[in-house]
């Protein structure tokens, strides 16, 4: 057969006579959107933007905000709804891949309690004076920190092996773990919590046997499988993922939680499989199908669904200025955990870092919206906090580190030292 025959046989399929023309369009535009945004993060050399940024405000420009050019469908959701549960997924790798201490994870706990109870308050203060949204859900979004953007920055500056950088993973593992049980809870509504809560305990013994099998059942000839298609087209191990993913989804879905905590929770038991040398080329590969492929299409979509007039009025920067600043107070009061061991300007560092928390307040926000718990225009607001977040206080928190002030240098030369 010619090429010419199969690319007619081709859309002549079933499949594709039911994708019109403009969900193609839309289709193509979205993948578009995607490329353009790793690339154009990057494009200067010495300020490089976080994609996640940049994909949603593509997502804004391509979306009926703006240009009016694509439109959500079927094949667009799936894509998007599969991108959140990576998402998750790599959210519970993180947890694990990063080998916290203990004592970093018991601080950043007690500290993530305070800023829930931060966020309970304000976030009820906020329902009482009239925005439309519910307070449990404004306090962990609240709440919440985005690990997988701060890693890479301290990593380039060197700053994990320091007492900082463990203060950084112990708050921000917290400020992902947590918020994700909270939500998996408070955001169903198939049964009464306390019903969701046994189920929670029955669900986390399904995925601790999981995890306890993965380790410990290694038959030979199992083995000599993995290692035979780790480095050909079988990827034994990155199927095996994915389908674990998806299983867990499923029973986590079935079970009346929201699907992100089956994601999590098979991104944990995959990450326990993969701690080893052999683990890094796995999780290369997984990584490529979520990173470069559907979580992008998911902050795409977000930025689709983005209403920016609504940001755009008064009342809604307004709005965003506030949550901005709420986000500080909230996760910054956890840093304080830390204030002995990193003086004083390590320690507003570390809160700035904490403060960041752009991709579970998407993911919050775009639950909470199918619920009926956050109005479009009280999100926008939320989002747009987020995304100032993800800008300023990385790049602020950087700044305070690299000069220190003369009250912190004990702290600056045991920290320096360490890293080495």
């Amino acid at each position: 057969m010619s090429a010419f025959g199969a690319l007619s046989e081709l859309v002549d399929h079933p499949l594709a006579a039911d994708l019109t023309r403009e969900e193609a369009r839309s289709l193509v535009l979205v993948f578009l959107a995607s490329a353009l945004g790793a690339i154009l993060s990057r494009w200067h050399l010495r300020f490089v933007l976080p994609s996640v940024v940049v994909e949603i405000v593509l997502g804004i420009l391509i979306g009926p905000d703006v240009l009016d050019i694509a439109k959500i469908n079927d094949y667009v959701t799936f894509l998007s709804d599969f991108g959140l549960a990576l998402l998750f997924f790599f959210a519970g790798l993180e947890v694990i891949e990063q080998h916290v201490p203990r004592d970093a994870l018991r601080r950043g706990t007690i500290g993530w309690g305070t800023s829930l109870a931060l966020g309970l308050a304000i976030g009820i203060a906020l329902d009482a004076a009239g925005v439309s949204a519910t307070w449990w859900l404004l306090a962990v979004a609240f709440a919440t920190t985005a690990l997988g953007t701060l890693v890479p920055i301290l990593s380039d500056a060197r700053l994990l092996p320091t007492p900082l950088g463990r203060a950084v993973l112990g708050t921000g593992v917290a400020g992902e773990f947590w918020p994700i049980i909270f939500i998996s809870v408070f955001l169903t509504s198939v049964y009464g919590a306390a019903t969701e809560i046994v189920l929670l305990v029955g669900f986390g013994i399904v995925v601790a046997g999981a995890a306890r099998v993965a380790l410990q059942a290694r038959p030979p000839r199992l083995l000599r499988i993995v290692q035979d298609t780790l480095h050909t087209t079988g990827q034994a191990v990155v199927r095996a993922s994915i389908f674990l993913l998806v299983l867990l989804v499923f029973l986590a879905a079935d079970a009346g939680f929201e699907f992100v905590l089956g994601a999590f929770a098979a991104g944990v038991v995959v990450g326990l499989v993969l701690d080893s040398p052999d683990g890094r080329i796995v999780r290369l590969r997984l990584e490529g199908i979520g990173f470069g492929f559907l979580i992008p299409v998911y902050f795409v979509v977000t930025g689709m669904n983005f209403d920016l007039d609504s940001l755009l009025t008064t009342e809604g920067i307004a709005l965003a200025v506030l949550f901005l600043g709420i986000l500080l107070v909230t996760r910054g009061t956890a840093a304080l955990m830390w204030l002995r061991e990193l003086g004083p300007r390590r320690t507003a560092s570390l809160a700035l870092f904490a403060a960041t928390g752009l991709p579970l307040i998407v993911a919050i926000v775009g639950i909470g919206s199918e619920r009926g718990d956050i109005s479009d225009s009280v999100g926008a607001s939320l989002i747009g906090a987020g995304m100032i977040s993800v800008l300023v206080y990385p790049l602020v928190g950087m700044r305070l580190v690299r000069s220190p002030a003369p009250d912190d240098e004990p702290f600056a030369a045991q920290a320096e030292t360490e890293a080495y």
